[in-house]
């Protein structure tokens, strides 16, 4: 946990897609101080007339490499959050040549009751983790 979804156009290759994902995990790591194998990320790939990806007004220029980021996570503080995109960014451009107006993030927080690892469980309450 955190759990990461990935939107993505089609046609980026297995091995982009692989260091895209472990970018992304190193930037987990590193703004979340989470356990290594603490890693859930979904890629899911859209036809190009599926995914619209703007700019908000600022002036940023996306290419055919856009990522939609989604986190679903318990609460992180700001300072954490400020630290992921920028560790994202940069993983994200260093791995795989994502440029990081290519990146958009968003968070949705949730709960310690909101997560099951497994086993019927809600670990976080049990005191499992």
């Amino acid at each position: 946990m955190p759990l990461l979804r990935f939107d993505i156009l089609k046609g980026h290759s297995e091995s982009h897609i692989r260091n895209m994902l472990d970018g992304a995990h190193r930037a987990v790591l590193t703004a979340f101080a989470v356990p290594e194998r603490d890693r859930y990320q979904i890629v899911q790939e859209h036809e190009k007339s599926r995914m619209v990806v703007q700019d908000t007004g600022l002036g940023i220029v996306r290419s055919q490499n856009a990522v939609v980021v989604t986190v679903v996570s318990r609460p992180r503080s700001e300072e954490s959050k400020r630290l992921f995109y920028e560790q994202l960014c940069s993983e994200l451009m260093e791995s795989c040549g994502i440029n990081p107006d290519d990146v958009v993030v968003s968070f949705t927080i949730n709960s310690d009751a909101d997560w099951s690892f497994g086993k019927g469980r809600a670990q976080f309450l049990t005191g499992e983790l």
